[in-house]
């Protein structure tokens, strides 16, 4: 991965949290074994879990993001976010989706 790549994702990771923020919840970053979570949100006592990078197009960084999301066993929504334009997918119950869609959408 390039520097221009690098500070495209950390960029988007700033767009990410502070939208976060905005949407009023509780943000901080998780910690699963040796890898580490994005971003955890949480309000009313509801969590969601954020993966953010400048592209998973190629599987090896799709892996790579995927991975710490599968280790957590419980339920609530785990995301993606990218920005590739794509349809939103899902896989294995963790929705990837586009960055610009995740702005416009008030209930991710």
């Amino acid at each position: 991965m390039g520097i221009a790549n690098r500070d495209l994702g950390r960029i988007l990771e700033n767009i990410v949290y502070l939208e976060l923020l905005r949407r009023e919840y509780k943000v901080y970053i998780g910690k699963m074994g040796d890898t580490e979570i994005d971003f955890v949100a949480e309000k009313s006592g509801i969590k969601k879990y954020y993966q953010v990078a400048s592209s998973v197009l190629d599987e090896n960084t799709f892996l790579r993001e995927i991975r710490p999301l599968k280790m957590i066993k419980d339920n609530y929504e785990k995301y993606i976010i990218s920005y590739d334009k794509m349809p939103t997918t899902d896989s294995d119950g963790i929705k990837v989706i586009n960055v610009i869609d995740f702005l416009l959408e008030n209930s991710i």
